[in-house]
């Protein structure tokens, strides 16, 4: 058949059709678009498709059906509203194919025309409340092409319409979903139909990630196919970000509130029952001799066990290892056995959780976690019961524990040393005290001297005690002398270093001018278990005391009876009773005059 043949053919048919060139323009219209439209073929050759359609079919034909057109290469029942020259809207659905030539160029598109009026009139109605909904919406083909979207898509995204319909819509999604709904993923998800809030994540013209819950309704063909897929999108990025944030607020607040409760457990226990004495005063044979040790078993991960008497310094021995050893960068953990009540044991040196027994109203790291990858002090360690003694072997032999009412296994890396003024050997021996904890706590153990042993240490550590003294309570210095340094020497210290301490820190007290009044504070006669006799202040020439001396005499009296009756107040053989007065009145003074049982 020849081109004249075809051209008669494309005319006479029964059906209106155009056929528009490379240029955009028509090429040629038949006789039934021209009858319809009430134009002349000269008056449509060479012209656009658009100077013959109404404003919005022109905005739509350059925004949508072109791009769509050339993106795909046909167009199927899409709505376009002419103008016939009476100025009578013809609403007509189009179907458009791209004509190429064999070596595969454009040639031109070829379309046909069936006017509806009143269905396209309606799907034109329905296409303008679509595209100014105030809602992010999209529409897909089942292929996952976009068919419309709506004005608000378009200014969330940044794009611009004629940019985005025809394009899959997996070019607008984040490199994580693509990479999700790739290998025909998309479609399975499309043919499924419906689905509800389901997360995803668009992005930007300008390369900004949207958080997005879509929501999706199907619309079906009379085999129950999906033909399209209209598609809602909430945008949560600032509700997500905002509970990121959140997230991450309170696991720093919760970091921050686990440290500074770890801080203030382990700086309450040290405000409490520490013994801080500064440093290591001495020359004496014996205790170069235990100073040696200290630096042998400092570098070594090996247990100590530090003896001796209440009062020598036993703590400061620890702090000297720990502070010698690898770990010194690491805290040291004291504990004070002797301080903590059987049924806090487990809580004290473990942790517990919120909830797990009554009083727990919060999580509390145990000590041995605190201490983790540094040294474990365990103070005055022969006073642990012997039920609870093998609940600290167990961590002290595989290093792991369970916080009370939890059952996760924690593990840790913990040096341990350990201190006691009993014999434990003897506690072993009585049944007092397991064998193997023994053992596991003695790798290394370390004597530290009583004061008498060192007399000439007791000087030396008078007159460090009496300057720091003096500088702590804001006094002139004052010096001690050679009778003063006698008596120090002849005292045999049964409170060890904790005695002379506040032995000193009386005397400043009591002291005027520049005489030290150790007369006023150190006990008249020594003598390890022996009793000393109540301090009376030396009366003055005038005959009279002061009011801070006659402070200190009270005091030394009431201490002289709580020690002769071994710290009994009331009854019988009492402290009271040896004073002449009331117990009541006797708590009071012991209160008032700031007395303290030794421990």
């Amino acid at each position: 058949m020849t081109d004249p043949d075809y051209r008669w053919l494309f005319r006479k048919a029964p059906v209106m059709a155009t056929s528009i060139g490379s240029d955009g323009t028509y090429r040629d219209v038949n006789d039934a678009f021209l009858q319809r439209l009430g134009y002349r073929r000269e008056d449509m050759l060479g012209r656009r498709p658009v100077e013959f359609v109404t404003k919005e079919s022109a905005d739509r034909i350059e925004k949508e059906l072109m791009p769509t057109l050339r993106r795909r290469g046909r167009l199927e029942n899409k709505t376009i509203g002419f103008l016939t020259r009476d100025g009578e809207i013809a609403e007509c659905l189009t179907s458009s194919v791209v004509e190429h030539d064999a070596e595969g160029r454009f040639v031109g598109t070829i379309a046909t025309y069936l006017e509806v009026t009143d269905k396209a009139w309606s799907e034109s109605k329905y296409r303008q409340l679509y595209r100014s909904t105030p809602a992010m919406l999209h529409t897909v083909d089942a292929d996952g092409y976009i068919v419309t979207v709506t004005d608000h898509w378009l200014q969330k995204m940044g794009y611009r319409r004629e940019e985005v319909v025809g394009k899959p819509v997996l070019d607008f999604y984040s490199e994580a979903d693509r990479k999700r709904f790739a290998g025909g993923r998309l479609r399975e998800v499309i043919s499924g139909g419906e689905f509800l809030n389901e997360p995803r994540q668009m992005v930007t013209r300008d390369g900004a990630v949207l958080d997005l819950l879509m929501s999706a309704i199907s619309d079906r063909d009379e085999t129950g196919k999906v033909r399209r897929m209209l598609v809602a999108s909430k945008d949560v990025t600032e509700r997500n970000r905002a509970e990121r944030a959140l997230r991450d607020a309170l696991a720093e607040n919760a970091r921050l509130r686990e440290e500074l409760e770890r801080e203030r457990d382990y700086l309450r226990e040290e405000v409490n029952v520490a013994m801080n004495f500064g440093r290591i005063v001495g020359t004496s044979a014996t205790l170069s001799q235990m100073l040696a040790q200290v630096e042998a078993v400092a570098a070594t991960p090996a247990s100590v066990l530090i003896l001796g008497e209440s009062g020598v310094g036993k703590e400061l021995v620890a702090r000297a290892i720990h502070s010698r050893s690898p770990r010194a960068d690491a805290p040291l953990v004291k504990v004070n056995c002797a301080s903590i009540p059987k049924e806090l044991f487990e809580s004290e040196f473990f942790g517990h959780v919120k909830g797990s027994f009554t009083g727990a109203h919060r999580d509390r790291v145990g000590r041995f976690q605190l201490a983790d990858g540094g040294t474990i002090f365990l103070d005055e360690v022969g006073e642990i019961p012997l039920e609870l003694q093998g609940k600290l072997l167990r961590v002290l032999q595989e290093s792991e524990f369970e916080r009370v009412g939890d059952d996760i296994t924690r593990s840790v890396d913990v040096r341990i040393i350990a201190a006691t003024n009993r014999d434990l050997e003897q506690l072993v021996v009585d049944g007092e005290f397991r064998e193997d904890l023994f053992y596991r706590l003695s790798v290394f153990p370390i004597r530290v001297p009583p004061l008498r042993e060192r007399k000439d240490d007791a000087v030396q550590l008078a007159q460090h005690f009496l300057e720091r003294t003096c500088n702590d309570f804001g006094r002139k210095p004052l010096r001690l002398t050679r009778s003063q340094v006698a008596e120090i020497r002849e005292y045999d210290w049964p409170g060890n270093v904790r005695e002379l301490k506040n032995v000193i820190e009386r005397a400043v007290i009591l002291s005027k001018g520049e005489a030290l009044r150790l007369d006023l504070s150190l006990p008249r006669r020594g003598g390890r278990g022996k009793q000393a006799d109540p301090v009376v202040p030396s009366k003055p020439a005038d005959g009279i005391l002061t009011d801070q001396e006659m402070t200190a005499f009270q005091k030394s009296n009431v201490l002289a009876a709580l020690n002769q009756s071994g710290w009994k107040v009331s009854g019988a053989g009492g402290a009271a009773e040896l004073l002449g007065v009331r117990p009541t009145t006797l708590a009071h003074r012991i209160k008032t005059l700031g007395i303290k049982k030794p421990r």
